[in-house]
C-alpha cells in the first residue's frame, strides 16, 4: 500500500529541489530523514516536513510499521511563479520571476 504527502507551494525552483529529492529517493525512511536533517539547503526543511507528514498519514490512517517503510517515490513539479520586476539604468525594468514548486512524497511498506 502507498501513502503520499503533497505541498503545493515549497518557495525554491524544480532544479534546487531535485538535487535534494535525489538524496532520499529509494531510501529507508529513518535514512532518508538523517539525509534531510544533516543537508545545509535551505530547502531540504520543507522536504523533511513533507516525509514527516507522509510517514503520520501511514502510521495513523493505515497502521504501517515505521521501520519497513521506505521512500518510493518523491515528486517534483512546477507551481505558480511570482513576476517582480527590478528598476535598472536608462529607464529600463527587468523581470524576476520567483518560483514555487509542488512537492509529493510517496512512501511504502518493504516486504
Amino acid at each position: 500500500m502507498q501513502v503520499k504527502a503533497t505541498d503545493r507551494l515549497v518557495k525554491s525552483s524544480v532544479q534546487k529541489l531535485n538535487i535534494i529529492a535525489d538524496l532520499i529517493r529509494k531510501e529507508n525512511v529513518n535514512d532518508a530523514m538523517l539525509q534531510l536533517e544533516f543537508c545545509k539547503r535551505k530547502a531540504s526543511k520543507n522536504l523533511q516536513n513533507i516525509l514527516k507528514s507522509a510517514i503520520a498519514n501511514s502510521q495513523n490512517n493505515f497502521g504501517m510499521d515505521i521501520d519497513k517503510l521506505y521512500v518510493k517515490e518523491v515528486k517534483i513539479g512546477k507551481s505558480l511563479t511570482l513576476k517582480r520586476s527590478m528598476v535598472r539604468a536608462r529607464g529600463r525594468i527587468n523581470r524576476i520571476n520567483k518560483p514555487f514548486s509542488r512537492v509529493t512524497i510517496i512512501v511504502e511498506e518493504r516486504g
